[in-house]
């Protein structure tokens, strides 16, 4: 029997999450039965979704959701044997018995020179991300100026990447200005610290005076307000995230966009990954031949040992980690 070692969450977060809120369990697990697997966790990925959905999907005692890339250990199906590698929701767990409808197979074949750690961002969850708000909700066009806020991070560093592949504009904005350097050198047109400009509205005005064809919004809050502001009429807005209110006690209140968005007639809509699923493999080998010839780079925050993991998810919502979060077991 192999000796699992598990994250659960034996508090619920109360506004941002705490050390005292997680505990590092053991458990035995059984063998594997037909049509099941054992799986041994080789990287972990901590993902903003993981604070939102906690909210809603857990309860105490629960072992954390996410993903990992793991490889099978035991094998009792034969379409997975011994040292193939998966990406299995089996949360923070190192080894996990199940079956075959809890993970999907890397795309084949994945090149010996590509870290499968990448599986878990750029050709994996935040990829797609990327990918599906560009294309299935603000539908780009070649020539159009796109914003994107949290721009360094896992999927706003894809953003921009994809969208200067499109031919366009790219304004990013992130919190510090190692990070600004970094978008500069993907490519971004602008980038700029928004913790430290003296205005959002003046620097949003200079980094693209005409205006904002298409906004890909990570972070919610009172700056997206000021962004709706310089969208242009029929602009559109792919709401991927709203990072910036998943740690609050109490919602947060005003000012109301609605008028804007009246006046500018936009186009605003909210998405999740899972609607373009039937896409994934095309768009997966799509990302990967980007990364293969050098035309998407694939920043990685890598934290070593899954002792570490609470550390990382931590880090990760307060925006220390330039591109994917990812932990090396």
């Amino acid at each position: 029997m192999v000796q699992a070692k598990k994250w659960t969450l034996i508090k619920l977060f109360d506004g941002f999450p705490k050390h005292s809120d997680f505990q590092l369990k053991e458990e035995k697990l059984p063998e594997p039965t037909d049509g099941q697997v054992l799986l041994e966790a080789v990287f972990l990925s901590v993902d903003p979704y993981m604070r939102l959905l906690s909210k809603f999907g857990m309860k105490e005692g629960d072992v954390m959701i996410g993903s990992q890339v793991a490889k099978v250990i035991q094998s009792k199906n034969k379409a997975f044997p011994v040292g193939s590698h998966v990406v299995a929701n089996c949360g923070w767990r190192t080894h996990t018995v199940c079956n075959e409808k809890d993970f999907v197979p890397l795309i084949t074949p994945w090149p010996k020179d590509i870290s499968l750690s990448l599986a878990l961002g750029t050709v994996g969850m935040p990829g797609l991300t990327a990918v599906y708000g560009l294309e299935e909700v603000l539908e780009l066009k070649q020539g159009e100026t796109l914003l994107v806020n949290a721009a360094a991070g896992a999927v706003g560093s894809l953003v921009g990447q994809i969208a200067k592949i499109k031919g366009c504009k790219v304004v990013g904005s992130a919190g510090s200005d190692a990070k600004v350097a970094y978008l500069k050198e993907l490519g971004f047109d602008v980038a700029f610290n928004y913790k430290t400009v003296g205005s959002l509205e003046e620097t949003l005005k200079k980094a693209s005076p005409e205006g904002y064809d298409c906004f890909f919004e990570n972070v919610g809050g009172p700056s997206s307000t000021v962004a709706l502001a310089q969208m242009k009429t029929f602009g559109r807005i792919a709401v991927c995230g709203n990072i910036s209110t998943y740690n609050d006690t109490a919602p947060q209140t005003g000012p109301f966009p609605q008028m804007v968005i009246l006046m500018k007639q936009l186009k605003m809509e909210g998405f999740v990954v899972y609607r373009w699923m039937h896409k994934n493999e095309e768009t997966l080998k799509r990302l990967m031949a980007w990364v293969k010839e050098g035309k998407v780079k694939y920043p990685e925050h890598i934290t070593k040992g899954f002792e570490n993991m609470p550390t990382a998810f931590m880090g990760m919502l307060r925006g220390e980690n330039t591109g994917k979060a990812i932990i090396a077991i």
